[in-house]
C-alpha cells in the first residue's frame, strides 16, 4: 500500500476527527515544523529502541523511519485499527501495538527499562485523569534513565504532571502548526 498523498492524509485525518474527536485531538495532521521539533531531541545515531504513541496517519512515523539507525527497533502504538493496519503495511519492519497503556510491557534488557525515546502525539487533555496518569507512569517506567519522552499538546495543562515524573521538562512553542502546539521534552525519569 502506498502512503497517502498530503490531501488524502488530511481527508483521512478529518474523517477520523469527525468520527472520534476526543481520541484524535486535532482536525489536521501535524505540520513539518512540529514534526521537526518533536524529533529533534532524540539522538538517532545511538538510539536502539524508540516508541511512538498515537501514530495516527503516520506523519511522525515516516520521519522516524527516515531518521532512525538501521539497528534501531521501533514500536508504534495506535488504537485505531484501520490507521494501524495502513502503517503496518507501509512499514512492516516496525512493531505495532493497539494500546499505549501497554508500553511498559515491551521487552526489557536485563530487567532494565528498554526505551531510548518515546514520541507522543496522544491528546492527553482529552483523556480521563486515570488514563492519562496510567500512560505517563508506564512511559516513565519503560524509559532508560537517559531516555527522553517528547510530547506535544495544545495547552500547558500537562506540564505539571510531567514535572512530577521527570527531573527536567523543557517546553517550546511551535507557532507554525494548526493549532500552535507546545512541545515538552522530558528527561530523567523519576523513580516510581
Amino acid at each position: 500500500m502506498n502512503p497517502c498523498t498530503p490531501l488524502q492524509e488530511r481527508l483521512l485525518f478529518l474523517q477520523k476527527f469527525l468520527s472520534a474527536p476526543l481520541s484524535t485531538g486535532s482536525i489536521v495532521p501535524s505540520s513539518r515544523h512540529l514534526t521537526r521539533e518533536m524529533l529533534k531531541p532524540i539522538d538517532w545515531q545511538s538510539s536502539r529502541h524508540i516508541a511512538e504513541l498515537g501514530a495516527g496517519t503516520g506523519v511522525f512515523t515516516r520521519e522516524i523511519h527516515r531518521r532512525r539507525d538501521p539497528g534501531c527497533r521501533v514500536y508504534i502504538f495506535e488504537r485505531d485499527e484501520m490507521l494501524r493496519q495502513r502503517l503496518q503495511l507501509e512499514l512492516p519492519d516496525f512493531s505495532f501495538h493497539p494500546d499505549a497503556c501497554d508500553i511498559h510491557l515491551l521487552p526489557r534488557e536485563d530487567t532494565a527499562p528498554l526505551l531510548d525515546g518515546v514520541i507522543s502525539g496522544l491528546p492527553f487533555a482529552n483523556f480521563p485523569p486515570f488514563l492519562r496518569d496510567l500512560i505517563l507512569d508506564n512511559v516513565r517506567s519503560a524509559l532508560k534513565p537517559s531516555g527522553k519522552f517528547v510530547a506535544f499538546q495544545y495547552s500547558l495543562r500537562l506540564k505539571s504532571r510531567l514535572e512530577q515524573r521527570f527531573e527536567r521538562v523543557t517546553t517550546s512553542l511551535v507557532p507554525l502548526n494548526v493549532p500552535p502546539a507546545f512541545v515538552h521534552v522530558c528527561e530523567g525519569p523519576r523513580g516510581n
